[in-house]
């Protein structure tokens, strides 16, 4: 019996659109999903192909102008922000697909995250230091490299993310892992749709 509905964030950041190992796992991961829930409601965020902003001077001072005393200017600098934050909160689900460019995490999904970490938004400060706002969601990253292998001394993707997520109070972080991925490697393949089936299975 499938099980209820479910709210997926997929944010894409590979820079190729054909011949991507990350764009053709997350989709396999989406397809399950839609294999394991009754419906699913997915919000793409291509983070590669539309780019984002990076953060400014006036982005920086409108961050941090109280709500109420923001000017027109301000509040048009926060709105791509406020868009990727409320589809964050929205979510059920974080799916992240993501190469490893030069040992860590692509300039694109980068300023994903800079938009994202919204103190009153995301993360709060407490007298124990700042705590994540956003909980009980889960988040999958997949994650291809042509010759680093996830969790090694030059893999610094994997840890940052698994960091900034648990920064924002999302802990329950899978890694789906095409490491020094060789596509015309059959048994590297199917090992890997292996642990998005388990995965799938598992959330559901």
């Amino acid at each position: 019996m499938k099980k209820q509905n479910l709210n997926v964030l997929m944010v894409n950041a590979s820079g190729r659109q054909t011949d991507s190992v990350t764009r053709r796992f997350a989709k396999e991961m989406l397809d399950e999903f839609h294999n394991q829930y009754t419906q699913v409601n997915v919000q793409d965020r291509d983070v590669a192909t539309a780019g984002l902003p990076f953060i400014d001077e006036q982005w920086i001072n409108a961050n941090f102008t109280p709500e109420g005393d923001r000017s027109d200017e301000d509040k048009a600098s926060l709105t791509d922000s406020n868009a990727l934050v409320k589809e964050l909160q929205q979510s059920d689900v974080i799916l992240i697909a993501a190469p490893i460019y030069n040992f860590t995490i692509p300039a694109s999904l980068k300023a994903w995250f800079d938009l994202i970490a919204r103190v009153g938004l995301t993360f709060e400060y407490t007298a124990n230091g700042p705590v994540g706002m956003l909980h009980d969601k889960k988040a999958y990253l997949v994650l291809a490299s042509g010759g680093t292998q996830i969790g090694s001394d030059i893999d610094f993707a994997s840890s940052y993310l698994r960091h900034i997520l648990s920064f924002i109070g999302i802990d329950d972080v899978s890694i789906i892992s095409a490491e020094c991925f060789d596509q015309d490697d059959v048994q590297a393949t199917q090992n890997i749709r292996t642990q998005i089936s388990e995965l799938a299975q598992r959330a559901a």
